[in-house]
C-alpha cells in the first residue's frame, strides 16, 4: 500500500520526463478539477509530502493527488498501451514525451500554490519522515500533545499531522522491531521510547525509498537496511516481520502473529504478544484475527 517511501519513489520516476515540459494536454475524471487550466503552462516540480503527490506549474497551480489503499501513478510513452482499463484513470497529464496516469487514486485536487499554507489537509502536516529534511524535535513535539495522550501508539503513528509518512504496513513493523505494545497510550510512552518509535520509522522509511520491494527484515543477500536492528537476526524469509502474517508464527520467537482493526478509521493492526508484552491488546474483547 503506498506509504511515504512510495510516494517518494513516485515523484522520483515521474520527474524526471514532466518537471521543465509544458503540458500539452490534461483531463480528470467527470466531476472533478478544472485540470484543463494547466494546459500550456510548464511543470516546474513534482515531490512528495508524506503520502500526497504534488504536481506544481509555472502558472502558479498544482495539483494534489492522495493514492490512499488503491491509487497509483504509471508513466507511459505517447501512444504506449496502458497497464490498466482507461476507465480507472482519475487524472491524465501529458507532455511532449511522456504520459503520466493516475489510476484509483480518491483525492485529486487542483489548488493555488500560495494558497498551499491554506489548504488544511497540507498545511496540517507533521514532519516528513520520509524527507531529506526531517525535524525530529518538531514530530517529538506534536506527539506529545495532551490531546494525543490518550492515542494508543499505534493510532498516533499513523496520524499524519504529528508524523507524516507513515502507513498501516511500517506502523506495525516499528511497533514490533521497537518491542511496544501497539495498544499502550501514547502518554504511558517513556520519552525514550517515543524516540525511538520516531526513529525507526524514519531510518526504515530512508532505507526502503528507493527500493521497489519493502524490506525490514534485513533479509541475507541484500545487506542489513540502515535500520537493522542488531538485537535482531535476520529473517531467512520474508520481507515483513508482522504485517500481513497473522495466524503465522513469528519469525523472531515462534508465537502466533495476532491482529486487531481498532481506532477510528478503522486499520488493522499486526503484532506478537509475545515480543511486544504481556497483554498486548485491549482488556476488553478477543482480538479479531485477521488474514490478508
Amino acid at each position: 500500500m503506498p506509504e511515504g517511501d512510495t510516494l517518494f519513489r513516485t515523484a522520483a520516476g515521474l520527474r524526471p520526463h514532466l518537471v521543465g515540459r509544458t503540458v500539452t494536454a490534461a483531463r480528470a475524471r467527470v466531476p472533478g478539477p478544472q485540470v484543463e487550466r494547466v494546459v500550456g503552462s510548464t511543470v516546474t516540480a513534482v515531490e512528495a509530502q508524506g503520502k500526497n503527490l504534488l504536481v506544481r506549474f509555472s502558472n502558479g497551480l498544482e495539483l494534489r493527488t492522495h493514492l490512499r489503499m488503491h491509487g497509483s501513478w504509471h508513466r507511459y510513452g505517447p501512444g504506449e498501451r496502458w497497464r490498466r482499463p482507461p476507465g480507472r484513470a482519475v487524472l491524465v497529464l501529458e507532455v511532449a514525451d511522456a504520459v503520466a496516469v493516475c489510476f484509483d487514486a480518491p483525492v485529486v485536487e487542483l489548488l493555488e500554490t500560495r494558497a498551499e499554507g491554506l489548504h488544511a489537509p497540507l498545511a496540517a502536516l507533521g514532519p516528513d519522515a520520509t524527507a531529506d529534511v526531517f525535524d525530529r524535535a518538531e514530530a517529538l513535539r506534536r506527539l506529545r500533545e495532551p490531546r494525543r495522550a490518550g492515542l494508543t501508539a499505534a493510532e498516533a503513528l499513523l496520524d499524519q499531522r504529528a508524523l507524516a509518512g507513515i502507513g498501516n504496513v511500517y506502523k506495525s513493523e516499528v511497533l514490533f522491531v521497537e518491542r511496544v505494545d501497539p495498544f499502550t497510550p501514547v502518554g504511558g510512552l517513556a520519552d525514550g521510547v517515543l524516540e525511538r518509535l520516531v526513529d525507526r520509522a524514519r531510518a526504515l522509511l530512508l532505507a526502503n525509498r528507493e527500493r521497489v520491494a519493502r524490506v525490514t527484515t534485513g533479509p541475507p543477500g541484500d545487506g542489513p537496511p540502515a535500520a537493522a536492528d542488531p538485537g535482531l537476526a535476520p529473517a531467512r524469509a520474508g520481507r515483513l516481520w508482522v504485517y500481513g502474517r497473522a495466524g503465522r508464527p513469528c519469525r523472531r520467537c515462534g508465537e502466533r502473529i495476532r491482529s486487531r482493526r481498532h481506532g477510528d478509521l478503522p486499520r488493522t493492526t499486526y503484532w506478537c504478544p509475545r515480543c511486544q508484552g504481556p497483554g498486548a491488546g485491549p482488556a476488553a474483547g478477543p482480538a479479531e484475527e485477521e488474514r490478508r
